[in-house]
């Protein structure tokens, strides 16, 4: 009887061929959160603006898990619903009806290690146009994802959408991890005000659509991930491993797992919810 529950139990992560739409498909973790889909069984449709980025990363999966494994992509520009109703007919076209929304693009300059010095990202002197462009990509491009496809998985009385927050959707950046000696205060890189901004909004929108969307069979949840390992210089991975009571940022396929249950039926009672995985760096 216990393995049968446990069969039972496991089947619930199995996705069953189910089409999952990733925005920021071919980026670092748009690659981890398509291998979830597949490892689980679905069919993970990477969604970026860049061709030569798509390609890569199907090439990176194919190799991995075989040519024919379920994986497609396709350029588009989530900043304009048009483009992203365009994309989505042909993906219900070439693929059959989406049951899975993975918001994950945006915006997000390098300033942490060796990346060069970017004052200009400073509060009083950021541009109104990066603004503006970070706010496109990374909440308005969600809740166009959203309304387009979030309003054919209400017509068919089911769906998943998973927002892709941060632990700067939890906290305020920690600017002291950024600073490096030598610069006057004018001069210091800073992490920009609208990658926060983003990923507190992405809650908000998360809330909104769990209760908007919940009679119609459609659950929306947030994940909140911490940085990974990408090739930080010593002197940073000191600073930000310091405020995480874990010791350490995350390997790049540590989320995987949280992934494919927020997006199956593992998690069929959740919504609205706020997941937060970042080695414990928001207790503190």
């Amino acid at each position: 009887m216990a393995k049968e529950y446990a069969a039972n139990t496991m089947s619930r992560f199995n996705l069953g061929g189910r089409i999952i739409v990733i925005t920021g498909g071919a980026g670092l973790l748009g690659v981890q959160h398509a291998e979830a889909v597949i490892e689980g069984g679905g069919t993970a449709v990477l969604l970026d603006i860049k061709k030569e980025a798509i390609d890569a990363a199907m090439v990176r999966l194919r190799d991995k898990y075989g040519k024919d494994c379920s994986v497609v992509g396709y350029v588009t520009d989530i900043t304009g619903e048009e483009s992203i109703r365009c994309v989505s007919e042909r993906i219900v076209r070439d693929c059959g009806s989406v049951y899975g929304l993975i918001n994950n693009a945006a915006n997000n300059p390098k300033v942490e290690g060796n990346a060069a010095n970017m004052g200009a990202f400073q509060f009083e002197n950021f541009p109104m146009s990066m603004w503006l462009g970070d706010i496109a990509v990374g909440l308005t491009g969600a809740f166009l994802c959203a309304k387009v496809f979030g309003s054919g998985m209400a017509e068919r009385g089911n769906g998943v959408i998973l927002n892709i927050s941060s632990d700067l959707g939890i906290i305020a950046p920690d600017q002291r991890i950024y600073r490096k000696d030598g610069l006057a205060d004018n001069e210091q890189t800073v992490k920009p005000v609208t990658y926060s901004v983003i990923k507190h909004g992405l809650i908000g929108l998360t809330k909104y659509l769990a209760t908007y969307y919940a009679e119609k069979g459609v659950r929306c949840n947030a994940l909140c991930p911490a940085g990974v390992y990408n090739g930080q210089n010593e002197e940073f991975l000191k600073k930000l491993t310091n405020l995480i009571p874990m010791g350490r940022m995350a390997h790049v396929d540590e989320y995987k797992s949280t992934i494919l249950y927020m997006i199956s039926e593992a998690s069929s009672y959740m919504t609205g919810s706020v997941v937060v995985v970042d080695g414990g760096r928001t207790v503190w």
